[in-house]
């Protein structure tokens, strides 16, 4: 595979990444953790752990299938934090209350109702359906980057995307026949 970047120094490299793949790990985040604020800490994190892995990239993968598998790990590691489950409840709380901005961050997906439902989907079938709807990898890089079998994805996928019709016609916005 050849690398795209690789006249560039590690500085320039780094800026380059940001540019080509910088919304695409926000909106990543952001369908995991559900909060713009952490999603772009997640986004900050996920670069400079670019920055510090960059002389170990072997161009095995894309650029972009790297960078998306360090921000599904790091989401993961702040869904099991102590810190974010705390901050969760509380923001679930204050939602009540106030009216949620949060799904800013998708408003140029091609369709916020389903964006929206999407992000209602347990983690296990978002994960899948926005790997491979929303980031264009295949079941196969799905699966190496998840670490699951291919056909789990594939069961998962088909799951999800019950689950999301069921989601859509329980609301009313798409009809069964």
């Amino acid at each position: 595979m050849i690398d795209p970047a690789e006249n560039l120094n590690r500085e320039e490299k780094l800026k380059w990444l940001m540019n080509a793949y910088g919304n695409d790990v926000i909106r990543l985040a952001f369908t995991y953790l559900k909060q713009k604020e952490l999603a772009e800490d997640v986004a900050q994190d996920v670069f400079i752990k670019c920055y510090e892995k960059m002389d170990s990239f072997r161009n095995e993968s894309s650029y972009k299938t790297w960078l998306i598998r360090i921000t599904v790990n790091r989401c993961k590691d702040v869904l099991r934090s102590w810190h974010y489950k705390n901050m969760y409840i509380t923001n679930f709380f204050k939602q009540q209350t106030v009216p949620s901005l949060d799904y800013q961050v998708i408003e140029n997906q091609e369709n916020e109702l389903i964006a929206k439902h999407i992000l209602k989907l347990t983690i296990k079938y978002r994960e899948i359906i926005i790997l491979f709807y929303y980031q264009d990898l295949s079941i196969e890089e799905v699966s190496d980057l998840l670490k699951i079998n291919a056909n789990t994805v594939k069961t998962r996928l088909h799951r999800g995307r019950q689950k999301l019709k069921e989601s859509l016609e329980g609301e009313g916005t798409i009809h069964g026949k």
